[in-house]
């Protein structure tokens, strides 16, 4: 009796590994989108979804990513959100170029730090608009997500289109967290 125990779990345990490899194996790895004109990526954008993440744990509504190119270069990213009892949140960072244009590198520690490569994440467009209206970043291991537009609010045709996509590159759109925008008090 013992011995049907252990190999009935023993093949339980092979079948979910099996299963859990599959659906792992099947993913194809995340891509960026070939080309990023980083001037045209500049300004405010508004976020429209998001995985839930540790750093954006206090944030309620009216999330926007504010980028500005820096005179010494690199890039300057203003994150702003709005907090359950009407704070805004804000933290400021750097975004440098990664192994591509649409594959940057950001960093939200001090500047005093930043010759240390932990404290630099991938930032990596996946999708992007051909007039920039939209765009989708994440990373290499699928962990964050953001829906990104310049308006408040996205075309059902653009929601469709962003989902099928993220389908297709192996990201579970179930976990996506709708961004409420309600008159916006973090724009500047």
């Amino acid at each position: 009796m013992m011995v049907r125990r252990l190999v009935a779990g023993t093949c339980v345990a092979l079948a979910v590994a099996a299963v859990s490899a599959i659906a792992f194996a099947a993913a194809p790895p995340v891509t960026s989108v070939p080309q990023l004109d980083v001037v045209n990526y500049m300004g405010q954008w508004y976020e429209i979804s998001k995985y839930p993440n540790r750093f954006q744990k206090d944030c309620r509504r009216n999330t926007t990513a504010t980028y500005r190119a820096l005179p010494e270069g690199g890039i300057e990213v203003v994150n702003r959100c709005e907090q359950e009892n009407g704070k805004v949140e804000e933290a400021v960072g750097r975004a440098r170029p990664g192994k591509t244009s649409s594959q940057l590198e950001v960093r939200f520690a001090p500047s005093w730090l930043s010759f240390l490569p932990w404290v630099w994440a991938p930032y990596w467009v996946i999708q992007l608009a051909p007039d920039y209206r939209y765009a989708v970043v994440s990373e290499p291991d699928r962990e964050y997500l953001w829906i990104l537009a310049r308006s408040p609010t996205l075309s059902p045709e653009d929601q469709r289109d962003i989902m099928s996509k993220l389908a297709d590159q192996g990201y579970d759109t179930s976990k996506l967290q709708r961004t409420e925008q309600t008159g916006n008090p973090t724009q500047k």
